[in-house]
């Protein structure tokens, strides 16, 4: 089965591939006319709430074309930092966009409370059926920024089932594993929720 990932983002896509493939389904980021999708993006309280709406816009964008029987996948995922009150969670891309890893770290300065998690929200709509999985991963905000793998907050988090070492520091195997997009997209991949059935 072919599963188009609406992202731009490569990284999700291979991390995706990752999961899916050994499972005989092809995955690729979804292209239509020659660009990836931009949503727009609802002002929610939760993931789910931002998948559902993406995924409502992706499958919208593909009717008419030959990539409308194709499997879609989106993904919504944040950082919630508890000390911040869970900030920046549903907002986490574009907080990183405006204030970058520095201005988060600044916002924890003198914090002894570092705890945070990564969330989240999986959605294939395979066109008769939508299936929907989630995932979390505890851990903390680093003191400084450590290592030059992954993505987005990936130096400044530490997952509390490692070793100590930042997301960042780690290889995408080893992020994939403990990772809460990646424990989504397994949540999606397993037998009884098969996107093959």
């Amino acid at each position: 089965m072919e599963i188009l990932f609406a992202t731009g983002n490569e990284h999700k896509v291979a991390e995706a591939a990752a999961l899916f493939e050994p499972l005989g389904h092809n995955v690729k980021a979804l292209v239509v006319d020659g660009e990836s999708p931009e949503f727009v993006e609802p002002q929610a309280n939760g993931l789910e709430e931002v998948a559902r709406a993406k995924i409502e816009q992706a499958r919208s964008m593909v009717i008419g074309t030959p990539l409308a029987d194709s499997a879609i996948l989106v993904e919504d995922s944040g950082l919630f930092i508890h000390a911040l009150g869970g900030f920046p969670g549903v907002y986490s891309s574009y907080v990183e966009r405006s204030l970058g890893l520095g201005g988060v770290l600044r916002l924890l300065d003198g914090s002894d409370y570092r705890g945070a998690e990564y969330r989240a929200v999986a959605i294939i709509d395979l066109g008769d059926r939508t299936l929907r999985a989630s995932g979390v991963c505890r851990g903390g905000i680093a003191e400084e920024r450590r290592g030059d793998g992954g993505f987005g907050y990936d130096p400044i988090f530490i997952p509390e089932e490692g070793d100590g070492r930042t997301f960042g520091q780690m290889s995408a195997d080893e992020k994939s594993a403990l990772s809460h997009r990646g424990r989504a997209l397994k949540g999606l991949s397993e037998p009884h929720k098969s996107p093959s059935k």
